[in-house]
């Protein structure tokens, strides 16, 4: 029995880049004596054990075959017999098909190093082509590394293109699509995972609604970009300069759907393109499945970001409302989320990207001077809640006003 670490792990150890843990290949052994060494088995699919010391995996060494559709139509064969070379060659990347021993010597069947010193994301093997989740994990790994400057081998675009084309990205659950999709978002260049997913295709198949926006015009003085989807794809890439919340990020790649649908006579104004992006936004996150966190922020800024952009302009009822909507008196984070979601947009065009975000500081002063206000004499006077309510809505708008006469950018 011999066990190696394999995967991410060993890559992220040769590339010298932050790695927090470890997968493991078991060689030579059997669920039965996993067991008796105090292994803990868990999953169905194959034996796959946790060491109760670290809560670390442990796979046994396995093969495994095409039986079926989509991420989970394979059978899986373990025995003492297979070797740490017949496992590794059904993994997806050469780099991602090295291994370590005991002693930190680096097993390499399939030249995982000479990509890592090429900068290449290329596959192990034909059988690439069998499992439709790889061209959304070459896609995360292009996301990840981009900034490293790894491209992707134009034979392994080439079988991604081919999975696309015969359809079996249809075949994946939601959840696995999801998965992929958030740890996408959450690495340094999460723009290049739309892209990348946009050049094989992929992206018209999965989020169709994204797809949609490339090639729509807007207005050239509010975006000198032009392009819809290349506005997306800078917003994104602030996004991910400004924070590194997952949802912040989701809800900044979705908040301009509405223009996908914008209709063709009024081009390229996109008049309304806030609710009519609503609907496109929900059925995005229910086809996904989308955390309520992802799906509520993303709402939020899709229906509000172009008033935030105009917070300067608005009158008090209607600024109240919006920081009302937004969450932003009870809970500071909510609007922090969203002022960042909207400093994402507003710095995601071409000659804006070093610019202030004006409507930020604004929003912020005007939450803290309604969060300021002494209301113990309303309370005190004796009048029923109702009437509460009234007199204090009438005194945040009185503050709201006071702020916009003495506000000074």
């Amino acid at each position: 029995m011999k066990i190696y670490r394999v995967g991410g792990a060993v890559r992220d150890k040769l590339l010298n880049y932050p790695c927090y843990e470890n997968d493991w290949v078991v060689v030579g052994s059997s669920p039965e004596e996993m067991i008796k060494l105090g292994y803990q088995p868990v999953g169905n699919d194959f034996p796959v054990f946790i060491k109760t010391e670290t809560g670390e995996e442990y796979a046994l060494a396995r093969t495994e075959r095409k039986s079926g559709v989509g991420y989970q139509g394979f059978t899986f064969h373990t025995a003492p017999n297979i070797s740490l070379e017949d496992d590794l060659i059904r993994r997806d990347l050469t780099i991602n098909a090295m291994a370590e021993d005991a002693d930190g010597n680096i097993i390499d069947p399939y030249g995982g190093q000479k990509d890592l010193r090429r900068k290449v994301l290329r596959h192990v093997s034909d059988a690439f082509i069998e499992d439709p989740l790889r061209v959304l994990r070459v896609a995360r790994f292009a996301a990840r590394y981009h900034h490293l400057g790894f491209t992707i081998a134009p034979e392994t675009e080439a079988l991604m293109k081919s999975i696309v084309n015969r359809g079996e990205l249809a075949d994946l659950i939601a959840e696995r699509v999801w998965k992929e999709t958030d740890r996408a978002l959450c690495e340094q260049s999460p723009d290049l995972f739309i892209q990348t997913l946009r050049n094989c295709g992929a992206l018209a198949a999965l989020l169709p609604e994204v797809n949609a926006l490339f090639g729509v015009a807007q207005r050239a003085d509010y975006h000198p970009e032009i392009d819809t989807g290349i506005h997306t794809l800078m917003a994104l890439q602030q996004a991910a300069i400004l924070s590194d919340k997952p949802a912040i990020r989701f809800a900044v790649l979705v908040h301009d759907l509405g223009k996908g649908v914008t209709p063709s006579h009024i081009l390229p104004s996109h008049s309304g393109h806030e609710a009519r992006g609503l609907p496109l936004v929900k059925a995005v996150c229910d086809r996904l499945k989308a955390p309520n966190e992802h799906r509520q922020l993303a709402m939020i800024v899709t229906e509000f970001h172009l008033l935030c952009h105009k917070a300067l302009e608005l009158r008090p009822t209607t600024l109240l409302t919006l920081l009302k909507t937004v969450g932003a008196i009870k809970s500071p984070t909510k609007l922090e989320d969203f002022l960042t979601c909207c400093t994402a947009d507003a710095k995601g065009r071409t000659g804006f990207e070093s610019r202030d975000y004006a409507s930020a500081p604004y929003l912020r002063a005007a939450t803290k001077a309604l969060q300021g206000l002494d209301i113990s004499d309303i309370v005190n006077s004796g009048v029923n809640g109702a009437e509460i309510g009234k007199q204090l809505a009438l005194r945040q708008i009185d503050a709201l006003q006071q702020l916009k006469d003495t506000y000074h950018r």
